[in-house]
């Protein structure tokens, strides 16, 4: 695996804020990023030494692309499979495509980790609207419907409950190939955030306790600030779990697993993201080297940072108008805020996040 010099360009795909946090990460070490971005002024952009605005299916703008970076990761997974042929034949990718095409479709994804021994809420697959209500009766009247592709922060899904009209949750998914889960209960949602080098050697930060709001992750949070305390053989299990699926997959960089944690402290995997993760942005003021840090050393061939955390922390996410609390914030001596530059508010539109911190 070839590493990269201070000086080398990483290629992003994608110009969020998660992009944003990698650029910034990536010029500590004295390495330029190039955004790929269909939009015109992307909050990555900003800090960012170039970017290519184009779609992601534009050959000719995805070769140049290529040609001018000397590694390409990526902020999220919906990419065109004939996009990242075109990249992988031209430089190199990490994580490659194994990793993106097993997160972009959840059947895929469900039965990846079924393979790997791995528990997952009960499921069904649904391809049409006459397989809903057969499988919502078998699956216990209480479920969830998701779309197989590009759903995320709660778009694309739709709940159903004992009678309730199944055509109806059909549509509103916009009558897509979708997967049909058993609402399963939990006494807490959390996250395993590893990182895995090249060759084979991996790390993991602590186990984070997340909640939702709207379908939208509210708050992640460690040590004291969170009245569920992971146990700590259940926390090695997840972040075990987290390792073996980036081994599976021959994953470079961060990877990102979320589970239910039930009533009998049985972990289900709720699904996984093969790159930086909002329930990781804590892990910016409490750890020495954060989540984005450890990503850029991954791909760039280096080796990989502490993941010790020196600081319990609580990282809210700021929602829409939420951002216009900023000063309040900024006044605060034990917390920290992080803006994302983007222009406009928008309900359930990620803002920034601000985390609080206190001595471990």
């Amino acid at each position: 695996m070839t590493s990269l010099q201070p000086g080398d360009t990483i290629g992003i795909l994608g110009g969020g804020q998660l992009g944003r946090m990698m650029a910034l990460a990536a010029a500590r070490y004295g390495l330029h990023v190039h955004i790929y971005d269909p939009e015109g002024a992307p909050p990555a952009a900003e800090v960012s030494a170039q970017q290519t605005r184009a779609s992601y299916t534009d050959e000719t703008a995805l070769k140049a692309f290529a040609r001018a970076c000397d590694v390409i990761t990526y902020e999220f997974e919906n990419i065109p499979r004939e996009s990242l042929d075109i990249l992988q034949n031209l430089a190199t990718l990490r994580p490659d495509i194994a990793s993106l095409e097993t997160s972009q479709d959840r059947l895929i994804e469900k039965r990846f980790l079924e393979d790997l021994g791995l528990a997952v809420a009960p499921y069904a697959p649904v391809d049409r609207s006459d397989d809903i209500a057969a499988a919502h009766e078998a699956l216990g009247r209480e479920t969830i419907l998701k779309t197989r592709r590009l759903g995320y922060d709660g778009k694309g899904q739709a709940s159903l409950k004992g009678d309730e009209d199944c055509f109806a949750a059909w549509r509103s998914i916009g009558e897509k190939s979708a997967v049909l889960e058993t609402r399963v209960p939990f006494i807490a949602e959390i996250s395993a955030i590893i990182v895995r080098a090249g060759n084979g050697t991996a790390a993991s930060y602590d186990i984070p306790v997340n909640t939702h709001k709207s379908g939208i992750l509210d708050t992640s949070a460690v040590g004291c600030f969170t009245d569920f305390k992971v146990p700590a053989d259940l926390a090695r299990q997840a972040q075990t779990a987290a390792i073996r699926i980036a081994d599976a997959l021959g994953h470079v960089g961060v990877l990102t697993a979320e589970f239910f944690v039930t009533e009998t402290h049985a972990l289900l995997v709720n699904e996984i993201a093969p790159r930086v993760h909002n329930s990781g942005h804590w892990t910016m003021d409490a750890c020495l080297c954060d989540q984005f840090d450890n990503h850029v050393r991954a791909i760039a061939g280096w080796p990989l940072g502490s993941t010790d955390r020196h600081s319990d922390a609580l990282m809210t996410n700021l929602i829409g108008e939420d951002e216009n609390r900023y000063d309040q914030f900024l006044s605060a001596s034990d917390v920290q805020v992080h803006l994302y530059g983007k222009t406009e508010a928008r309900k359930g539109r990620k803002m920034g996040h601000i985390t609080q911190i206190a001595p471990r």
